[in-house]
């Protein structure tokens, strides 16, 4: 009975639901920006974990927590959460009657200025809901898994056309894990709104797939709802969420942890978090089967080279920029500033020490950029997972006339993360607004079937 009056209770509102601190929400953002010709100028939101820098640091982390709880769903109210409102809150987002051409997929940035050029939306496949949990602890896995059981079980009752895939970091998220728990919702079908906006506001164009296929160990606990300790966007192997291992060992005493359960051996691996569902994409093409084109990847970098390889072709074809680099990272990104501006962008996903070298070894095999500006993202906790200041220092070496680390973001490193809105002051001031060029989506495909096998991408 509590279930059913829960079900017919009004729907928890969709931008709580998708969470704020997920970088699903703060690409959406984004992307919604650069669909409208915006910069990122006012998405001042602020991460909880970089809020209050002034907060002396024994009294920091309850102010952390506080903030994190209150901004997450309660777990009683995960019956309420409507993914299918959330799928119409995020069409409804973007204005336009009718659009080019439009991406779909897992959250990467390179897919959000390809979107850009394009001046086409980026609709999500699935969205990150947090659930406070109180009394948790950051590094009781078990815990967290139990505690999610319920959650999961009231989503999947509600949303029987989703999964749900519960992920414990504490690399990532580091004491958050033990002040919230955290779902990946994935739609296994097309959403209502998204197949209305496909019918309805696609211009004709094409749809693009961009998909992470990588993998890790993922325990399957019930119908719809799996769980996996770790991820691959730390940079880490599974084996490394390991007190044997002694970066992790320092991970977990740098948040406080006391406590650890080792993961069990075995654990057959799927593919990991950000992927979203295969059968997504397969309604997808049932639905449009002659103008889906799927981009996969194993390396993020992979994607990120090639579209900033793109800009670069495009503004040089025109003459209208392409010497000026940016490497982004996470959040701080701002797309349609960086097309407008002739800026050519290298998106990192995070401050992983694998991402960051990716980065350099791109610049290290382009033809040099006379000027190089590099956004580092505070990751907003210490890990040996994550590089020093030195390697982003490193990176912007490889400016001919000029190269800048983006001083507050490197002030800030690694604890305190930043609005999105950064980005855009950082990189305002370092060019002049030109004609951007608009590429059109026949072409992306065309020139991303070119450079596909060279750069570790399959383009289907």
């Amino acid at each position: 009975m509590a279930d059913g009056i829960a079900a017919a209770a009004a729907p928890v509102a969709a931008d709580r639901v998708m969470s704020p601190e997920s970088l699903e929400r703060r690409l959406l953002d984004v992307a919604v920006r650069a669909a409208g010709e915006r910069d990122c100028g006012g998405l001042d939101r602020v991460p909880v974990r970089g809020r209050n820098p002034h907060v002396v640091s024994l009294v920091r982390p309850e102010v952390v927590d506080r903030d994190a709880r209150a901004e997450a769903v309660a777990a009683d109210d995960a019956g309420r959460v409507d993914a299918e409102a959330v799928a119409a809150w995020i069409c409804e987002r973007y204005p336009a009657d009718r659009y080019p051409a439009v991406l779909l997929g897992s959250p990467h940035g390179a897919a959000v200025h390809l979107a850009a050029a394009l001046g086409a939306p980026w609709l999500p496949t699935g969205f990150l809901l947090t659930t406070a949990w109180p009394g948790g602890a950051d590094g009781d896995w078990p815990a967290a898994l139990e505690a999610g059981r319920e959650v999961a079980r009231r989503l999947l009752a509600a949303n029987p056309g989703v999964t749900v895939r519960q992920v414990h970091d504490p690399v990532q998220r580091g004491r958050l894990c033990g002040t919230t728990l955290t779902f990946h919702v994935r739609w296994r079908r097309v959403p209502r709104a998204y197949r209305d906006f496909l019918a309805k506001r696609l211009d004709g164009g094409v749809a693009i797939v961009v998909r992470d296929a990588r993998t890790w160990p993922v325990t399957t606990v019930s119908p719809g709802h799996t769980f996996q300790i770790g991820s691959p966007v730390s940079g880490w192997r599974p084996g490394d969420y390991s007190a044997e291992h002694a970066a992790f060992r320092h991970t977990l005493h740098q948040s406080g942890c006391a406590l650890w359960t080792e993961p069990e051996p075995g654990v057959p691996a799927q593919y990991a978090e950000l992927a979203g569902e295969p059968s997504f994409e397969q309604h997808l093409r049932r639905l449009r089967p002659r103008s889906v084109h799927r981009v996969i990847y194993r390396r993020p970098g992979a994607l990120s080279g090639c579209v900033a390889d793109l800009h670069r072709d495009w503004f040089a074809a025109a003459a209208r920029g392409g010497e000026a680099c940016a490497i982004e990272s996470d959040g701080l990104l701002d797309p349609w500033l960086a097309l407008s501006h002739g800026i050519v962008p290298y998106w990192c996903e995070s401050a992983a020490r694998p991402t960051v070298a990716g980065a350099e070894w791109w610049l290290a095999g382009s033809r040099r950029f006379e000027r190089v500006r590099v956004l580092p993202a505070p990751p907003g906790s210490t890990s040996d997972a994550y590089v020093g200041r030195a390697q982003w220092r490193a990176l912007a070496w490889f400016g001919r006339r000029e190269g800048i680390v983006d001083d507050l973001a490197l002030r800030h490193y690694p604890h305190l993360p930043l609005a999105t809105s950064h980005a855009t002051q950082a990189l305002r001031r370092w060019g002049r607004r030109r004609e951007p060029p608009r590429p059109r989506p026949a072409e992306v495909v065309g020139a991303l079937r070119r450079d596909a096998e060279a750069r570790g991408l399959l383009v289907l």
